[in-house]
């Protein structure tokens, strides 16, 4: 790897990894190898290609993977990619417990790799759902009916805003707890804010 295509924030990344050093190292090669190039976003390696997301490294308790932006459109030969939840919508992931398993798959994942640059030479986009296909909690439904100023300021936020209030409205069992995570996030809506805005 010439030291130039090097990004010096994914070099340290990889230094002061506490695990998945060697599998990082692995990866960070293919990629490069792959002539993608080094940037380093949302504090983990990432590589693009003429400046889109192609695959992005990271690291969890039990495994390291490879993240392929747009994964759903590959087409998965080997039945590897792996939808971290329900609701990820583009994202794959090629999970791996060891090294030795990175350098077992080398050949797939160029593969893989290529097939994602591919992908965006054509251009092609994932289809997200729309918000309104998405469930809307009862509890919230009740107050957008009972507020029109909840109402038109939920419709006023972006489609994103919307489906990551409407998952975290649904998620819990209990009407209790869907109802108290409405009423706390009932003035972020009305000041326009995300879910996860200050």
């Amino acid at each position: 790897m010439p030291a130039s295509s090097l990004n010096p924030q994914v070099d340290a990344f990889v230094r002061t990894a506490a695990k998945w050093k060697e599998e990082y190292e692995k990866l960070r090669a293919i990629a490069l190898d792959c002539e993608l190039a080094e940037t380093f976003k949302w504090m983990h390696p990432c590589y693009t290609f003429q400046e889109k997301n192609i695959v992005l490294i990271h690291g969890f308790k039990d495994y390291c993977a490879l993240l392929f932006h747009k994964g759903a459109l590959l087409k998965d030969a080997h039945g590897i990619l792996i939808q971290q939840t329900e609701n990820v919508q583009s994202a794959r992931q090629i999970r791996f417990a060891n090294v030795q398993e990175i350098v077992d798959l080398e050949l797939t994942l160029r593969a893989y790799i290529y097939e994602a640059i591919e992908v965006e030479k054509a251009g092609v986009e994932v289809s997200f759902k729309k918000p309104a296909e998405f469930a809307v909690a009862e509890e919230f439904r009740q107050k957008l009916d009972e507020l029109p100023a909840l109402k038109a300021a939920f419709e006023a936020l972006t489609p994103g805003r919307q489906r990551a209030y409407l998952l975290h409205f649904s998620q819990p069992k209990q009407s209790k707890t869907r109802a108290s995570r409405v009423e706390k996030y009932m003035p972020h809506i009305l000041a326009g804010k995300g879910l996860n805005d200050e």
